[in-house]
């Protein structure tokens, strides 16, 4: 009995080692399992440093970034196209470490293979190089003519070959410049412009000034067109006339109502500014047999308006256009080095006016 007790106690401590056997054990365990750690932790830091590296010297790649692209989708096209080594889990972990993901351009980029990833994300984060610009001013009461010459001289094109576009009837600007005018006399509003110095064609300056004639005059009283008898391209007519005849801009809603009023009436509008548009010999001024020429643009013989604007109005113009004076003039002459004109509603004043401001 005592020596299967024996055997027993022996089996016993066999099976079941003490507190210090357990001890090393679980010590060996923990070490083995560091060692695992400590191996797998530098071979993913290895891996890290390798997905931030590049090959270079790689093929040329063009990315193009869609507008609101998350940060990981970019890596993972990068990735795709063999721009950087790594995308995924990785890819979007040096992405966060960068903290570059909202700096990010959209549209179109210019990478190679093999980039080492800091380097991708700097031509994607930078701003474009500038392109060179001229500037481009266009003077209110500019007609079509020498807007063509200044255009020409700023941007390398010909002159002809923008005023041949200008006048070709392929512009439109409804309900101001309606579809089939011939011309786009009087719409190229006046205003400073940058184009870009090489390439800029002369569709792309008539389209940019076209444009801005809009967004200029949408916030003016067009309502009023109908109440003048009027459409808006004939407003802009009457305006163009009131840019090349006012001096004084308090003068400009006077010389609104002079034309009004003359329309009412069926009188010639005598606006010396409509001849002198198609005079042949524009440095000799106007002469007695310009008065005689034959051309609608001769409001001296012909009622109504002229047939297209004269010039480029500015803003301030094509307001008194559209809201003349509430006066009954109907003659006016220039009067006095100030640039002021006298205005009166009967003939024989104006004649007195005339004798008295021009001798």
């Amino acid at each position: 009995m005592l020596g299967r007790m024996l055997d027993t106690a022996a089996t016993t401590s066999e099976a079941e080692p003490g507190p210090g056997r357990r001890r090393a054990r679980a010590g060996a365990l923990l070490a083995a399992l560091v060692l695992v750690m400590l191996g797998a932790g530098a071979a993913a830091i290895g891996y890290v440093r390798w997905c931030e590296g590049g090959d270079g010297g790689g093929r040329p790649v063009t990315v193009i970034v869609p507008e609101g692209a998350s940060g990981a989708a970019i890596v993972d096209a990068l990735h795709e196209r063999g721009v950087v080594r790594c995308g995924g889990v990785v890819g979007r972990y040096l992405l966060q470490q960068a903290g570059l993901a909202d700096e990010i351009r959209a549209g179109r980029h210019e990478l190679r293979t093999g980039m080492p990833f800091d380097r991708a994300l700097a031509v994607l984060t930078s701003p474009p190089p500038a392109v060179p610009t001229v500037r481009l001013t266009i003077p209110e009461g500019f007609r079509l003519t020498q807007i063509a010459e200044r255009a020409a001289g700023a941007l390398g094109f010909s002159p002809r070959r923008f005023l041949a576009l200008a006048e070709s009837g392929r512009f439109a600007l409804p309900p101001y410049l309606p579809r089939g005018s011939r011309t786009v006399e009087g719409f190229l509003f006046p205003e400073t412009y940058e184009f870009v110095a090489e390439g800029t064609r002369p569709a792309e300056v008539i389209r940019r000034l076209l444009q801005q004639f809009r967004e200029e005059v949408a916030g003016l009283p067009w309502e009023q067109a109908g109440a003048l008898g009027l459409s808006p391209y004939e407003v802009v007519i009457v305006a163009s006339m009131i840019e090349e005849e006012a001096r004084v801009p308090e003068e400009r809603p006077l010389i609104s109502a002079v034309i009004r009023n003359r329309l009412a009436q069926g009188m010639p509008l005598g606006i010396d500014a409509t001849l002198a548009y198609v005079d042949p010999h524009p440095e000799d001024g106007l002469t007695a047999s310009d008065l005689e020429i034959d051309s609608p643009y001769n409001t001296r013989l012909r009622t109504g308006l002229p047939p297209t604007p004269i010039a480029s109005p500015g803003l301030d113009a094509i307001a008194a256009a559209l809201q003349p004076a509430k006066v009954d003039f109907l003659y006016y002459v220039l009067c006095g080095r100030d640039g002021h004109h006298e205005f009166s509603v009967r003939y024989e004043d104006f004649l007195a006016d005339k004798a008295r401001c021009l001798g």
